[in-house]
């Protein structure tokens, strides 16, 4: 895989934020959003059309991201939701119009990326330098943070 920069990670995040908004949150009343899944789910095949390209698109970034299984898993189980009653003709539809998948999978996928220490190097270079025992601490000082990504592997 080509080095990627923070930059590239911070676009990623940028561009999944934009899904999750126009396929679950055009427009907001309170906790509950509709956008374009809400919409096209009434439209036979194209409503499944539109959510399965949005879940392959999602995947390929969280992919790009260097998710972790677990992260992959979760946001493919939200996406099956999402597909899975959307095939069922009415009640499904109605389902599909209420539950947010492609929001709650550019959620686990955004938190994911935020809780990622991001180096733009690689790790035998760190590691041969002394910085990785420096990302070390980074990562157990902060909370938030879970793990470290070399973007340079």
């Amino acid at each position: 895989m080509a080095g990627r920069t923070i930059a590239d990670i911070e676009k990623i995040w940028a561009n999944v934020e934009g899904v999750k908004k126009l396929s679950d949150r055009v427009i907001g009343i309170g906790p509950v959003g509709f956008g374009m899944d809400a919409l096209l789910t009434w439209v036979p095949v194209v409503g499944t059309a539109y959510t399965v390209g949005t879940a392959g698109w999602l995947m390929w970034q969280a992919t790009r991201a260097r998710a972790t299984p677990a992260v992959l898993a979760r946001m493919a189980a939200y996406m099956a939701v999402d597909t899975a009653t959307g095939t069922v003709p009415l009640a499904g539809d109605l389902v599909d119009t209420f539950f947010p998948g492609q929001l709650l999978a550019a959620r686990a996928l955004q938190k994911h990326i935020e809780a990622t220490h991001w180096v733009e190097d690689n790790e035998a270079a760190a590691r041969a330098s002394g910085d990785h025992e420096r990302h070390l601490a980074t990562v157990r000082d902060d909370p938030k943070l879970k793990r470290i990504v070399y973007l340079h592997d």
